[in-house]
């Protein structure tokens, strides 16, 4: 017989959402099990954002040693040990996985390893890793936070080998002579770029007809204009055909412009986005319901078609940010305490981490007049920006979207895109106007007056840049 026992809560899922509606849930002293089959941090932790923001930041500090003759730093014989890069990637994922879990333990929450489905609208199966079952009742609620999964066209399934996804190419250990990249968004651009800093030669196929789809035009032209610069071939509008293997390496075909064309190269690393992570969950027993796009439909709470049934993170739909799973789990957690909570903030960011960064909050320009609103725009690129010229990082701008008086988005690409953001993302919080920004005294010289420029600008009094609409 199937051993069985009671929680107040159960939570399928140990990545950033899942393992934080426990910790939550327990700091308010709910009994919790927190569900993880694989690794706990899920696929952020484990081999998206953390490690990869680790191989990022050592190209970039290696690019930095190879190309600081004009501010002085004279090398020679520079070089750039991957195996070592990877060592200490696996030393940061290692640390904050084991952190997670210690943390959910310090709380009160049991960490359950294996893989749980629905039984019914109330209880939760597990199947462990050595074949034992338990049956989980849950008297407050599940919460559903299994995430995404990458998605792979039946032609390019990776083999570990030749065709990498993102899970593999993380960790190269050696780097590629020649780098294909099949998937011009977030993940293919941010691992691409990197090993291209790190020297290889990169080739970018893009299905569509622009890079980092669903981006500001603007912004995104900044980056191609630099992978261009530095000799990478990107293919847009190409669809991929097949591939295979020569001489041990890749030859990719494509349809570019109605003409077939191969693409080497020694990896052909297949980033072509996820799905969210539903499948074998039994589903269907507990009568929950699914978007469109597969993910489990929620409500303005986190509440599923079910009740008492909770799905948050990526497996609720875009964005697939962990931030927004972090907030999702501080609601749901409240509710499951027996607060009102719900997701009501008015400004969701986002950060991609490209050469050079791209981030965004609130509407774009390109949204709000979509929308027919009525905005005025301030931008300062960083060519005019002091500090920027410093560090030698000049490309890019920040720009700044207001309707009447008050910050409806946010924008920027350029050196530290990702840590300014969230200045905007306060200002439309708050309902701060351009003239909010413009009267905050930034300090002197930083790359936050880019900030401050940028609403001077919106309001007609730049200082440092004359008061017209400035192009990328």
């Amino acid at each position: 017989m199937t051993p069985e026992r009671e929680v107040d809560v159960v939570v399928i899922g140990g990545g950033p959402a899942g393992y934080s509606v426990a910790i939550r849930a327990a700091q308010q002293g709910l009994r919790v099990a927190c569900i993880e089959r694989e690794a706990v941090g899920g696929v952020c932790l484990n081999w998206g954002c953390i490690p990869s923001k680790a191989l990022i930041t050592a190209s970039r500090r290696y690019a930095w040693a190879r190309h600081g003759e004009m501010m002085g730093v004279m090398t020679d014989g520079v070089s750039f040990d991957l195996g070592r890069a990877q060592t200490h990637s696996r030393r940061i994922v290692k640390h904050h996985t084991d952190g997670v879990a210690s943390l959910l333990t310090a709380n009160g929450s049991e960490l359950v390893t294996g893989h749980a489905s629905f039984e019914n609208t109330r209880q939760v199966s597990v199947r462990r890793p050595d074949g034992a079952h338990e049956r989980l009742t849950a008297l407050r609620g599940i919460v559903i936070a299994t995430g995404v999964r990458p998605h792979t066209p039946p032609a390019f399934v990776p083999d570990g080998r030749l065709v990498l996804g993102a899970r593999e190419a993380v960790f190269l250990e050696e780097l590629p002579k020649q780098l294909i990249v099949l998937g011009g968004g977030v993940i293919g651009l941010e691992l691409g770029s990197a090993y291209h800093t790190l020297g290889s030669e990169l080739s970018v196929v893009e299905l569509g007809p622009e890079l980092l789809p669903g981006v500001d035009r603007d912004l995104v032209r900044v980056v191609e204009r630099r992978l261009e610069r530095s000799g990478a071939k990107v293919f847009k509008q190409a669809r991929a055909l097949g591939w295979e293997e020569r001489d041990g390496r890749v030859l990719l075909r494509i349809d570019h412009g109605g003409s077939e064309r191969s693409v080497a190269g020694d990896r052909l690393l297949v980033a072509t986005g996820f799905r969210p992570a539903t499948a074998e969950l039994g589903l269907d027993r507990a009568g929950i319901e699914l978007d469109a796009g597969g993910h489990i439909a929620t409500d303005g709470s986190c509440r599923s078609s079910t009740p008492g049934v909770f799905a948050i993170g990526d497996v609720s739909g875009p964005p697939y940010l962990a931030h927004k799973g972090f907030k999702e789990a501080e609601v749901v957690a409240r509710i499951l305490s027996g607060k009102d909570a719900a997701r009501d903030w008015q400004a969701l960011p986002m950060a991609i981490f490209t050469d050079p960064e791209i981030a965004s909050t609130g509407l774009s320009e390109e949204e709000a007049k979509r929308q027919g609103r009525s905005i005025r725009v301030g931008r300062f690129p960083f060519s005019a920006l002091g500090r920027a010229m410093a560090l030698g990082e000049t490309d890019g701008f920040v720009k700044l979207v207001s309707e009447a008086d008050r910050i409806v988005g946010m924008s920027a690409v350029g050196p530290e895109a990702s840590e300014l953001i969230s200045e905007g993302t306060l200002a439309i919080e708050f309902g701060a106007s351009l003239e909010d920004l413009a009267l905050t005294i930034h300090p002197h010289p930083t790359l936050s007056e880019a900030v401050r420029e940028a609403a001077d600008h919106g309001l007609g009094q730049a200082v440092h840049i004359m008061n017209k609409r400035l192009t990328s």
